[in-house]
């Protein structure tokens, strides 16, 4: 108290240098410093042990670790121990289960996004190269033709960046097409038309992926034949210019009747329909 009655005495300029001089830190000893951070180390250290409070096994010391640790997996994820742990099936049923599990996990690392691929052709020649090598059909802005692939996988694009061809219309009909695929199919700025009917592996995750690949000016998209649910049909709200989407049956169940009710509300302009409708015509 009486240290705060004489600073209100004291000048201003006496004000400032005695709180200059308050903030100053305090001289002390070395010793005390260095007893103090040796103390918070010990106590960093007592918490660390404490923390790892279980030694993996085959680490201890008392443990009998087999040669064939070198081949073991370190990080211990599930997919590792249900296989260990899983019967070697043999039978013909578990060996093509096998062999068809592998050739889907190769199949989606080669549909993986290859950047240098994009940065070459750019976003639409990149996208029809990818679409008309996996047996789909492109067709382009001002240009009446569908392109396919020959029978021996060969077709007649640019292999480099060429700012007229503009895709308008993707045909993905048949493809085993994966999610990881679908990365190659975005910023499509003049695409109107894009067709994944039976597309087997094509569900609700890859809808909303689809939903979001910037296709500012989409008209038409067809998932009939596919993986789809009444969960999914909720994403497409960010396809502002859809007018027709066309499903299996907007009537197969209660769900899928209120699901299509509610987005041809929100979408006026929208149109569901069902696949037998418009694939009898064409």
């Amino acid at each position: 108290m009486y240290l705060s009655m004489r600073l209100r005495r004291l000048q201003p300029g006496a004000q400032l240098a005695y709180r200059y001089t308050s903030t100053l830190p305090s001289h002390n000893s070395e010793e005390e410093v260095s007893a103090t951070v040796k103390r918070i180390r010990q106590q960093l250290a007592q918490d660390k042990q404490q923390l790892s409070w279980r030694t993996p096994i085959g680490d201890r010391p008392e443990d009998w670790n087999s040669k064939l640790k070198l081949f073991a997996n370190s990080e211990q994820t599930s997919d590792f121990i249900v296989m260990m742990q899983r019967p070697i099936d043999l039978s013909p049923k578990g060996v093509k289960k096998w062999w068809t599990k592998r050739q889907e996990r190769i199949e989606r690392h080669m549909q993986q996004y290859v950047p240098e691929r994009h940065k070459i052709l750019g976003p639409e020649l990149a996208a029809a190269h990818f679409v008309l090598y996996r047996g789909g059909a492109a067709k382009f802005l001002n240009d009446k033709r569908w392109h396919r692939a020959s029978e021996d996988g060969e077709f007649n694009l640019p292999n480099k960046f060429n700012a007229n061809y503009k895709l308008e219309a993707l045909r993905c009909d048949n493809m085993q097409l994966y999610y990881e695929g679908l990365e190659n199919l975005r910023s499509l700025e003049h695409l109107k038309f894009l067709s994944l009917h039976n597309v087997k592996p094509f569900d609700d995750w890859c809808l909303d992926r689809i939903s979001g690949g910037d296709y500012p000016h989409l008209e038409v998209l067809d998932i009939s034949n596919t993986s789809i649910t009444h969960r999914g049909l909720a994403c497409l709200y960010r396809l502002p210019q859809l007018k027709l989407l066309i499903i299996d049956d907007p009537k197969q169940s209660l769900e899928m009747e209120l699901s299509v009710a509610m987005l041809e509300l929100a979408m006026p302009p929208l149109k569901v329909m069902a696949a037998d409708t418009i694939h009898s015509k064409i």
